[in-house]
């Protein structure tokens, strides 16, 4: 059975700005949504819904166009790091059959003075559509700015120095991902917008949808609806996150399922924010997060390394 369920909702400027009762008050909320549901919304944050207005018109701009013209920023080797990804290429771990999605990749943007430092691919400018890549590069810029508050907000619950997460954040290999589920033009079988999955990165930042399908797994393994409303953002923990803290902040499944056979002539567009680290940060469970045996539930292992082994799994590279 589907069950139709709100998100907490909290105000990320009383982080941000607020004074040092409703910042504590903020992280406790935050840290037990992480917890408990592994997603929260927050409003009031970064992006302004003009820019978020802009950025999903200029990404309905870009999957509007031609096939070929997309083609042409299909970029081999990249592991889909940068550009274009057709549709089917994706699938979700374990799965047989491709999402019925296609995506758009902007990445990191290393100043000058320190690129030779990344080993990140250059990001890819569409020639046709100048505004797609300005305002990709301004939400992508806000985009990181909030997570990376909000990840400070997280290494105070988890009793870290509230700046623990800055040196692995700030030149993060993070991905910006604008969505196109096409209508459906026939029975799509077992195929699905997205499949049941969890995200790879630290904290994943998604900005509202243009139409309903998402869902996550509750603790009773049902599941749920997802709603939000009009400006707010829907954060969610990643497997990095959940691995760090082993397992005390939980890196929900969830799933973009498909519309009703009536809505299938209609579109659907998302924009998530994946953040990720830089390749060398340590994903080692935490000390001050090991159960009372004092157990670590998963190996050492680098994000760089652990980025790869997941790309793998999702037929990315």
């Amino acid at each position: 059975m589907l069950h139709r369920h709100t998100l907490p909702l909290l105000d990320f400027d009383l982080y941000a700005n607020g004074n040092s009762q409703e910042k504590s008050k903020f992280v406790q909320q935050l840290g037990m949504a992480f917890e408990e549901i592994g997603f929260v919304a927050i409003k009031n944050h970064y992006l302004s819904e003009k820019v978020e207005s802009v950025l999903y018109q200029e990404t309905k701009n870009f999957f509007n166009l031609p096939r070929e013209v997309k083609m042409k920023y299909c970029i081999e080797n990249l592991a889909g790091q940068r550009g274009f990804t057709p549709f089917g290429v994706e699938r979700a771990k374990d799965a047989n059959q491709g999402d019925l999605k296609e995506f758009w990749h902007f990445g990191q943007y290393v100043p000058d003075e320190i690129k030779k430092d990344f080993t990140y691919p250059a990001n890819i400018e569409v020639k046709e559509i100048p505004a797609f890549n300005e305002v990709g590069e301004k939400s992508f810029k806000l985009l990181e700015k909030t997570g990376k508050i909000l990840l400070q907000a997280i290494a105070e619950y988890l009793r870290l120095d509230k700046h623990y997460f800055d040196k692995f954040v700030v030149n993060g290999n993070s991905i910006l991902r604008p969505i196109f589920y096409a209508p459906i033009t026939k029975d799509p079988q077992t195929a699905v917008r997205a499949g049941q999955h969890e995200d790879i990165n630290l904290i994943t930042l998604l900005l509202g949808a243009s139409a309903q399908g998402l869902q996550i797994l509750d603790k009773h393994n049902k599941w749920q609806a997802i709603t939000t409303g009009k400006g707010e953002m829907v954060i969610n923990v990643g497997d990095m996150l959940q691995r760090l803290t082993n397992n005390k902040m939980k890196s929900t499944t969830h799933r973009v399922i498909n519309p009703p056979k009536e809505k299938w002539g209609e579109p659907r567009y998302s924009i998530p924010f994946f953040l990720h680290p830089i390749a060398n940060m340590p994903l080692n469970c935490l000390s001050n997060c090991m159960d009372a045996d004092g157990q670590k539930k998963y190996d050492d292992i680098t994000a760089g390394e652990y980025l790869i082994q997941r790309l793998k799994e999702i037929g990315l590279a």
